[in-house]
């Protein structure tokens, strides 16, 4: 893992914080429309060993996009950028490059269909994503990014 990728998924650990205010009380919410989010592509030969972690945190990166600029965010572009500076750091090839960012596009277009306006269970979304999405970024920076 390069020291940009590094930087990158730092930064993303950086960006999140959890509002623990009533997430338990929504996680049904939640896992219905985990339910209803196909999951990442599977990885190809001689991709990392991080990749299916990587695919998810392209899910996730689309999916903050769409909710949390749903929900007032004033942050119109930063999961973007960040899901931007993630490939960039990683260079990947191009069949990975396209896989990631067809899960980020895939993401943000389901939480686009299902979520039109800002609701309890798509800010108990935004809290488990930001949660997860940290604990991707720390567990990956743990198992591979002090080599």
């Amino acid at each position: 893992m390069s020291a940009r990728t590094v930087t990158a998924l730092a930064g993303m650990i950086g960006a999140t914080a959890v509002s623990p205010n009533g997430l338990a009380a929504r996680l049904g919410a939640v896992a219905i429309v985990f339910a209803l989010v196909l999951s990442p592509a599977a990885a190809a030969p001689g991709d990392p060993p991080y990749d299916a972690d990587y695919m998810r945190l392209a899910q996730i990166l689309g999916g903050l996009h769409h909710l949390r600029q749903l929900c007032g965010a004033n942050e119109p572009q930063i999961w973007r950028d960040k899901m931007n500076a993630l490939i960039s750091a990683e260079n990947p090839s191009p069949e990975r490059k396209k896989r990631l960012i067809d899960e980020f596009n895939r993401s943000y277009r389901t939480f686009a269909e299902i979520y039109r306006d800002c609701t309890p269970a798509a800010e108990a979304i935004i809290d488990q994503y930001l949660a997860e999405g940290a604990r991707i970024s720390e567990d990956v920076l743990g198992r591979y990014g002090r080599h």
